[in-house]
């Protein structure tokens, strides 16, 4: 029996929200919605600010790095369309996850305007894109995970992490080397910005917690948070909901820090995700608009 594009696309979706569902369910089954809700109460606004403002400088900084990725594939762009291309993708990955997506639709996008790209061409940079944010993601994971807590509860966790730490990068590049060549000149710059990309993210997650009130155990929260996000980055969940949440939940049995506090932290931290998200779809409106102005 077969089943048409459009019902294996809210299949999909239909499986995601109900995973999405199910975890949240587990998390607030074991922790006190109220005091959850307390710890919101506590939320102090200019820290949430610069939250909202390191998250969106990581987001415009990474918009860049795909930039280089989409150059090396014959594709030029100006600076403005490509930050509104990439916060039009963000819209469509969070709020309309189905079997194409923001990166998808980018990848449409941009071969509908140049027709001499190769489309597996534009589909590997954007590949790339997530790998070389994903290889620094988990190279300050092993960094922040020998510095935590974990390292005393759990067996050889100090080894595996210097080990993971050491081996991510060397083992990037010769990936990259080998499967994609047409990328390897733009290599360091893009891994350089990847950098910038995660350490703002960080920077996101610390004020997060200023914000919430948490000045103790703060590489234990970050600790979670640089988990949570590679988890996050796994598509079993819509926008990461909930995985992040249950990773922060089950993390503090290891930790010494606040179920609550935790939980409270991941919904927020995706607040801010999501507030960002949206402003892609006021770009969506004049998305066509600026690209033809360009070409007149």
């Amino acid at each position: 029996m077969e089943f048409s594009e459009n019902t294996k696309k809210y299949f999909k979706l239909a499986l995601k929200l109900s995973i999405t569902s199910v975890a949240l369910y587990f998390v607030f089954r074991k922790v006190d919605f109220q005091e959850i809700v307390k710890v919101f109460t506590t939320v102090q606004p200019w820290w949430l600010f610069l939250s909202f403002l390191s998250f969106n400088v990581s987001k415009i900084i990474a918009s860049f790095r795909i930039k280089h990725f989409y150059e090396a594939c014959g594709v030029s762009l100006s600076s403005l369309y490509n930050i509104k291309l990439h916060y039009l993708g963000m819209f469509y990955n969070l709020f309309l996850p189905g079997s194409i997506g923001g990166d998808g639709y980018k990848v449409y996008l941009l071969k509908k305007d140049n027709d001499t790209v190769k489309t597996k061409h534009l589909i590997s940079g954007t590949l790339l894109d997530r790998l070389s944010g994903l290889a620094i993601l988990f190279l300050l994971t092993c960094v922040f995970v020998y510095q935590s807590a974990f390292s005393e509860e759990i067996p050889y966790l100090n080894l595996l992490s210097i080990i993971g730490g050491v081996l991510v990068i060397p083992g990037f590049y010769i990936f990259c080397r080998i499967l994609f060549p047409v990328f390897n000149a733009k290599f360091l710059v893009t891994l350089h910005l990847s950098v910038w990309v995660q350490l703002l993210q960080v920077a996101c997650a610390l004020t997060l917690l200023y914000s919430l009130g948490i000045f103790e155990n703060l590489m234990d929260y970050l600790t979670l948070f640089e988990v949570s996000s590679v988890v996050a980055v796994l598509p079993f969940t819509a926008g990461g909901v909930g995985a992040r949440e249950l990773v922060f939940l089950y993390g503090t049995q290891y930790l010494n820090i606040e179920e609550a506090s935790a939980v409270a932290f991941a919904l927020l931290f995706f607040g801010i995700t999501a507030a960002t998200s949206f402003i892609g779809l006021f770009f969506s409106y004049d998305i066509d608009r600026i690209k033809t102005k360009e070409s007149n």
